[in-house]
C-alpha cells in the first residue's frame, strides 16, 4: 500500500525498538492515545493511570526528538473519540493512512478491538519477551503439567544467566530455601527512590484527579519513574543498595515497611521502560562482582526469566476465556474490605491500606494475605481478578490474570500450580509482624477471637475434599484434620460458617 501508515504505540509499549516502530518506514505516523476506554474498563488506581499517561507523554516527546512524526491524543482533547480504535480511524482520515502496524497487545480485549477495527491492522509479535508465544506453545506441547521450575531451567540454559557451562552456578538451579526468612524493622534499610513530579507529570496528576477521582486510591503522593532515565536510576539504586538482602527478605512482611528490599521496578518492566535482559544482566553482574549473595541474585532472576515469562506464556496459551475460569465454583461477592472497608484483621488492613496508598504490595502480600483470604472465603475469581487488575500499578492482563486466576485462586484447576496456595494464620504470623497488633489471636483455633484464617483454612479444605484429598501435596493436611477430635472439627466448621455469614451480611470483621 502506498502512502503513510499508522504505527500504533500503546501505553505499555514504551520501548524505542518495539516491534511496530522497527517496522516503520519514512513518512509513517506514530499514533499514541490517552482514552477513557482504557482508564475505565476496570477502575484503575489513579497512580497507575497517572504513571501510564505521564510515561506516554514523555515517550512521545522522545520520539519527536528522534525525528518521528507523532499524532498524540490527550485525554481532555475535545476531538478525542476516547477509544483506541476510534483514534486510529480519526488519525487515518487526517493523514490518508489505509493500514495500521501494531505490536500485539498483552490484553485479549484490545487484541479483539484491533482485529475488528475498520482499518486493517497488522499485529506483530511482541518480541520484548525472552520467550515468544510460539516458543512457549512448543515447549508446552505434550506435557501433562506445565511447571515453572522446568521452564525456568530451560530459560537459564537459553540465556546463559548464572550458568557455568551446562550447569547452574552454585551447583543448583534454585536457592529458594534460603529466601523464606522473616524480617525485622530497620530504620537504616535502603528505600526505593522516589522521583519528584516534573511539569508534565503535574499536569497529568491534575487531569487524573479531575477525571478519575472516584477510583480507589489517590493520585498523590506520586513518586514513580516516568522516563527511561528514571527507570534506569531505580534499577541502579536497587542493584547497589537493596539487592544484597532481597533474597533473605523477599517473602517477609512488616507493617511499618511496605517495600523492604523489593525493587519496585515491575511497573517499568511492564511499561517497556526497562528490558528483562538488561535487568537480569545487571543483577548477574552484581553477583559476579561479589557484592550480592547467590540466593539473592538467583531468586531475582528467577522472578524475571522464570515466573514473568512463564505466566505470559500461560496467558497466551490459554486464550481469552482464561479469566472466566472458576474450577472451584466460588461465587461469593468480593468483600468490602478490599475497597478499604473497615476490618479487625490486621494483615488485611495493612495489605489493602498499603495498596490504596501506594498502588503497590509485594507478591507475598498479594498471594498469602489478600489472595489467600479470597480463596479461603470462596470469592468469585472473576471479581478477584478485576480487583487485582484495578488496584496495582504493575497490573496488565497478561501478567495479572495467570497470577490471580491460576496461582492465587486456583480457578484454572491446576494449569499454573499443582495445589492451591492456602494457609492458616500461622504462615502470616511467621512471615510478618501483623499478628501482634491484631484484634484476633493467631494461636487460637476456635472462639470469638480465633484468627479467621485458622477457621477458613479448614473450611476450605473440607468443602473441597473430594478434589484435593488425593493430591500428594495436600494429603498430610487431611490426615491432620482426621486426627482431630470430632467435636472440635464440628466447632471449627460451625464457626467458619458463622464468620462467612457475617461477611456476607457486611459486618465489620
Amino acid at each position: 500500500m502506498s502512502g503513510p501508515r499508522l504505527i500504533l504505540v500503546l501505553g505499555d509499549q514504551l520501548t524505542a525498538d518495539v516491534a511496530a516502530l522497527r517496522a516503520a518506514r519514512p513518512g509513517d505516523v506514530v499514533v499514541m492515545a490517552e482514552v477513557m476506554a482504557e482508564g475505565t474498563y476496570v477502575p484503575h488506581h489513579p497512580q497507575k493511570i497517572a504513571l501510564i499517561l505521564s510515561a506516554m507523554r514523555h515517550f512521545a516527546e522522545d520520539l519527536r526528538a528522534a525525528g518521528w512524526q507523532v499524532a498524540y491524543s490527550r485525554l481532555d482533547e475535545a476531538e478525542n473519540t476516547q477509544s483506541i480504535a476510534g483514534e486510529l480511524i480519526r488519525r487515518a482520515a487526517e493523514v490518508g493512512a489505509r493500514e495500521v502496524i501494531a505490536t500485539a497487545p498483552g490484553d485479549w480485549r484490545l487484541r479483539a478491538a484491533l482485529a475488528e477495527c475498520p482499518i486493517p491492522v497488522r499485529m506483530l509479535p511482541d518480541d520484548r519477551f525472552l520467550c515468544s508465544e510460539a516458543e512457549f506453545a512448543a515447549w508446552a506441547e505434550g506435557r501433562k503439567q506445565l511447571r515453572m521450575e522446568f521452564f525456568y531451567r530451560e530459560m537459564r540454559r537459553r540465556t546463559g544467566l548464572m550458568m557455568e557451562g551446562e550447569k547452574p552456578a552454585g551447583g543448583q538451579w534454585n536457592f529458594d530455601h534460603d529466601n523464606r526468612k522473616p524480617a525485622k524493622a530497620d530504620l537504616f534499610r535502603p528505600r526505593p527512590p522516589r522521583f519528584a513530579p516534573d511539569a508534565v507529570t503535574e499536569e497529568v496528576l491534575a487531569l487524573v484527579e479531575a477525571r478519575f477521582g472516584t477510583h480507589f486510591g489517590a493520585a498523590r503522593p506520586f513518586g514513580w519513574a516516568v522516563t527511561r532515565g528514571e527507570a534506569l536510576a531505580a534499577l541502579d539504586c536497587f542493584a547497589r543498595a537493596s539487592l544484597p538482602t532481597f533474597g533473605d527478605e523477599q517473602d517477609a512482611m512488616l507493617a511499618g515497611d511496605p517495600t523492604l528490599s523489593h525493587a519496585l521496578i515491575s511497573p517499568y518492566l511492564n511499561l517497556g521502560l526497562l528490558s528483562p535482559m538488561e535487568v537480569c544482566r545487571r543483577v548477574e553482574a552484581e553477583w559476579q562482582a561479589g557484592r550480592v549473595p547467590i540466593n539473592a541474585a538467583e531468586g531475582f532472576i528467577r522472578q524475571i526469566i522464570g515466573w514473568r515469562e512463564f505466566v505470559r506464556g500461560i496467558w497466551a496459551l490459554e486464550g481469552p476465556g482464561y479469566t472466566g475460569r472458576n474450577a472451584l465454583g466460588h461465587k461469593r461477592a468480593l468483600p468490602a474490605v478490599y475497597w478499604g472497608g473497615a476490618t479487625r484483621m490486621a494483615c488485611m488492613g495493612h495489605a489493602v491500606g498499603q495498596t490504596r496508598d501506594m498502588a503497590y504490595a509485594h507478591h507475598i502480600q498479594r498471594l498469602m494475605v489478600t489472595g489467600n483470604f479470597a480463596l479461603l472465603a470462596g470469592v468469585d475469581p472473576a471479581e478477584v481478578h478485576e480487583w487485582y487488575l484495578s488496584v496495582y500499578v504493575d497490573a496488565f492482563e497478561w501478567v495479572e490474570a495467570p497470577n490471580t486466576i491460576g496461582m492465587s485462586q486456583f480457578a484454572d484447576g491446576g494449569v499454573v500450580g499443582s495445589k492451591p496456595y492456602v494457609s492458616s494464620g500461622a504462615y502470616i504470623d511467621r512471615m510478618s509482624d501483623y499478628c501482634g497488633t491484631c484484634h484476633y489471636r493467631v494461636k487460637e483455633k476456635t472462639g470469638a477471637r480465633a484468627c479467621p484464617f485458622n477457621l477458613l483454612y479448614w473450611h476450605f479444605l473440607i468443602r473441597h475434599r473430594d478434589r484435593f484429598a488425593a493430591n500428594p501435596r495436600m494429603a498430610q493436611m487431611y490426615r491432620t484434620w482426621d486426627r482431630m477430635e470430632e467435636g472440635h472439627r464440628a466447632r471449627v466448621l460451625r464457626e467458619a460458617e458463622g464468620f462467612l455469614a457475617r461477611l456476607d451480611a457486611g459486618e465489620t470483621l
